[in-house]
This record gives C-alpha cells, structure tokens and sequence, in this order.
C-alpha cells in the first residue's frame, strides 16, 4: 500500500441509531433502549475494525427496532380499538 493512501475495502454495519431513538420515543421505550445500546456496540465495534461482532450486534439491533415497531403499532392499534369501543 502506498503512502497516504487509505484501505478502504473495510465495510461499516449499519448502527440503526436513529431509529432506536425514534423507537425509544415514539413506539416501545424498553425495546428502543435495548436497539441504542446495540446501536451503540456497533459503532464502537466498527471503530475498532472488528467486523463479526459490528455484524453481529448490527443486526440485533436492527430486529429490536423491528419489534419495537410492532409493539409500538399493536398498542396504538389496541389504544384506537378501546376508545372506539368505550363511546
């Protein structure tokens, strides 16, 4: 490799982080929280070049942002069905 010349055949994951935020907020508070401190795991991983656990922790924080969703979803869905129900 030449001087001054970066390798960069190395390959980030994906941290999710502001989608664990939004889903800490808006959707499902616990699951949210586990997704940032994946989220978080990843990009220390990627910073230190160890790509299996970057992988690894990318995509469970990436499932964790999907089932924060649902719940999320599933509660507002329930939520509309109780007050449509009680008038």
């Amino acid at each position: 490799m030449e001087l001054g010349k970066m390798d960069t055949s190395r390959r980030d994951e994906p941290t999710y982080l502001a989608w664990s935020i939004f889903n800490t907020f808006c959707c499902c508070l616990p699951l949210g929280i586990a997704a940032i401190i994946y989220s978080c795991r990843v990009d220390n991983a990627n910073s230190l070049g160890d790509a299996g656990r970057a992988q690894e922790s990318s995509r469970i924080a990436k499932n964790l942002n999907i089932a924060s969703l649902v719940v999320g979803m599933i509660a507002i869905i329930m939520l509309i069905v109780m007050i449509v129900i009680r008038n």
